[in-house]
């Protein structure tokens, strides 16, 4: 579990990246501003997540069950929000209506939200 954290964290943030720079130049040209900036919000997420499934992969042990939910809930937390986010930016682009992933942004927040609320319960409880 403690490679394939770091795997998805080192995925996660080369995607952000590149999203972001796609967002920054190419994707001006063909959203509205509205849209951009949703996309924007789901890219930034995408790489602070990142950065914390580095993190949290190299310190934790992954020995408890929570500790690896913890993991998952950001895993899967990124993937509902930001790419729920990712495709209703584009939704209009493409000529199809997705609205039907409005609901699935705000779980993904939730699974991010309970993996913050894991560590925090794995940090009280670890003696440094």
């Amino acid at each position: 579990m403690k490679n394939f954290t770091l795997i998805i964290g080192a995925v996660y943030g080369m995607l952000s990246v590149i999203l972001g720079a796609f967002g920054a130049h190419a994707f001006k040209k063909i959203l509205s501003i509205e849209r951009l900036s949703s996309f924007e919000t789901g890219v930034k997420y995408q790489m602070y997540h990142a950065l914390l499934l580095i993190i949290i992969g190299y310190f934790l042990k992954f020995d408890t069950g929570i500790e690896k939910w913890a993991s998952w809930c950001i895993i899967l937390g990124v993937i509902f929000f930001s790419v729920s986010i990712y495709f209703l930016s584009f939704q209009e682009v493409w000529g199809v209506n997705l609205k039907f992933l409005g609901p699935i942004t705000p779980i993904g927040g939730l699974l991010m939200i309970t993996g913050w609320a894991l560590l925090i319960y794995i940090f009280a409880k670890t003696k440094f």
